[in-house]
């Protein structure tokens, strides 16, 4: 018997709907699935008035089970805020894995060009990363002042949580 393609729009059980159970062995295999969810979260407020980069103290762990699939990374970080100090300070977001940045999801957040104290909220990241590993990994956000001069603060207006959610993909 030849090997073939079978590509249909909907696949539904015998009564027109609801789930379809596989026969025991049987497993669904493929690129897309979702292999693992992990979670960090935390609400320890921390400031920062420099220009290096220092932990939000939120951070997560993952241990892909293939070097091709793939690490989806979602971040709330939370209660973000800038002191009133100067003009032209800014919060700058980083997103590392294994203590090294792979993006810069937020650059000049706060800025009002203006000495007035800015709580503007929370800041979110969608990221799908490749890190080609089987290692555990870590994932954290690190923050810094941009201006240099004054202090920048998550988890600080009001008790926030801030999270971090991995997904491993399979590729």
């Amino acid at each position: 018997m030849a090997d073939g393609i079978l590509k249909v729009g909907t696949i539904t059980n015998s009564a027109g709907s609801g789930n379809i159970t596989l026969p025991s062995g049987v497993t669904m295999t493929g690129a897309g699935k979702i292999i693992q969810i992990v979670q960090g979260t935390t609400s320890s407020e921390t400031r920062n008035s420099t220009n290096t980069l220092a932990d939000t103290t939120l951070t997560a762990d993952i241990t892909p089970a293939s070097t091709s699939n793939k690490v989806l990374v979602l971040i709330n970080q939370a209660g973000c805020d800038k002191s009133s100090a100067n003009a032209s300070n800014q919060m700058v977001l980083k997103l590392l894995r294994d203590g090294s940045a792979i993006l810069t999801f937020a650059n000049n957040a706060g800025y009002t060009n203006s000495a007035l104290t800015n709580s503007f909220g929370s800041i979110g990241c969608i990221y799908l990363d490749s890190p080609s590993s089987t290692s555990s990994l870590t994932y954290k956000t690190q923050f810094s002042s941009g201006d240099n001069t004054a202090a920048v603060g998550v988890q600080g207006t009001g008790g926030e949580t801030s999270t971090i959610t991995l997904m491993e993909i399979s590729g």
